[in-house]
């Protein structure tokens, strides 16, 4: 074999191995993670989520068409929102406000959040995602799509393969999908519901794959050994919900959040 074939397989080999995070960093990214303009509670949990080192993983670049599925109160709008604001395109798919009053309602939030800071949000774009609506963004448009901590809950509502296969259909031949969420132990039946809100690391993949995905990448970035999964309250009972209040608090927040996996896949060119 030719030094350039071994090479070729080399790096095809390296993607799929675990990966701890050693990247170089991205400067324009570091600045976005590091401004003062970030909510303090969503600072408070970057030795959780990482965010530097997830984006760099799932491959982000400043140029790029990417899209956020269910952006929650926006921990990774406030970051990928500047960073993308000069040079890319930024997508957050959202229920649409015509599916129910608690969507309308959570759509005015969001929508009250971009307008606070048009420097920064101004350009943020909104697609559709829920409510039996799956266009987050125009078919064949988005380089990156990137879902965080959210196939529990199309699991729980019955549309975990819609999902995904809207995914598909948003991503440019070649894209890629990042995907992180809640690992269920791998020797346990999976809940198709995921009431406890974990999931099996090779459901996910199956569910990826059906919709025409191919594994390219996978992350220890956020493993957390200290999470035994058997909480009385699910994943919720973790940082940040801790359900159950002050019972047994520091106990949990000794724990810190939950052990998630972060899995790479590609659209086929």
């Amino acid at each position: 074999m030719r030094p350039s074939s071994l090479l070729a397989v080399a790096a095809a080999a390296a993607c799929m191995l675990p990966l701890s995070g050693a990247f170089a960093k991205d400067e324009a990214l570091a600045k976005a993670v590091a401004s003062e303009h970030r909510s303090p509670n969503f600072v408070a949990r970057d030795k959780y989520r990482k965010p530097q080192q997830v984006l760099e993983f799932i491959g982000v670049k400043p140029d790029m068409t990417v899209v956020e599925i269910a952006p929650g109160g926006g921990y990774w709008t406030e970051i990928l929102a500047p960073y993308l604001n000069e040079k890319g395109t930024y997508y957050t798919a959202i229920t649409p406000r015509s599916a129910s009053e608690r969507a309308a309602a959570a759509a005015d939030t969001w929508q009250k959040k971009l307008e606070s800071d048009p420097a920064r949000y101004g350009k943020v774009k909104i697609g559709d995602f829920g409510g039996g609506k799956f266009e987050p963004a125009p078919a064949d448009s988005a380089d990156v799509v990137v879902t965080f901590r959210n196939v529990h809950n199309w699991m729980s509502q019955g549309t975990a393969e819609e999902a995904f296969a809207s995914f598909y259909k948003t991503l440019k031949p070649g894209g890629i999908l990042g995907v992180e969420e809640h690992r269920a132990p791998a020797d346990k039946p999976q809940d198709p519901k995921a009431a406890n809100g974990y999931v099996r690391e090779d459901f996910t993949i199956a569910l990826a794959e059906k919709a025409g995905f191919k594994l390219v990448g996978r992350s220890d970035l956020l493993n957390n050994p200290k999470d035994t999964k058997d909480h009385p309250k699910g994943v919720w009972t973790l940082p940040p919900t801790l359900a159950l209040g002050d019972q047994d608090r520091a106990r949990y927040e000794a724990i810190g959040e939950a052990d998630n996996f972060l899995l790479k896949f590609q659209k086929p060119e």
